[in-house]
């Protein structure tokens, strides 16, 4: 078992220092960075005002991922934004392909 030791992350420009044994601070900062560009996104959305809302937000946000994903599923909204996306793609590479003849 390694040793526990405090670890400092950033937060949204907020610093917290966190216990964490030594050999699982590499999966806390992935988990830090994640946390961290959520919460920027709300914010970045302008629809969430304060950090506790936004963290609140984000929280939810990341308990709805877990559990979807725990239980096999997918997010069919994220599916079909991402498959409206591609076909937006295509769509723009076909009228570029048309443009050359």
């Amino acid at each position: 078992m390694s040793e526990v030791k405090g670890l400092d992350v950033s937060i949204m420009g907020r610093e917290f220092r966190v216990a964490c044994p030594e050999d699982e601070q590499e999966e806390l900062l992935l988990a830090v960075s994640y946390l961290d560009r959520k919460m920027r996104e709300i914010r970045d959305s302008g629809k969430v005002i304060g950090v506790e809302r936004i963290a609140i937000m984000a929280a939810l946000n990341i308990a709805h991922e877990l559990l979807t994903t725990r239980s096999g599923g997918f997010d069919i909204g994220d599916f079909k934004r991402r498959i409206g996306s591609m076909q937006e793609q295509l769509d723009r590479a076909l009228m570029d392909q048309e443009k050359l003849f």
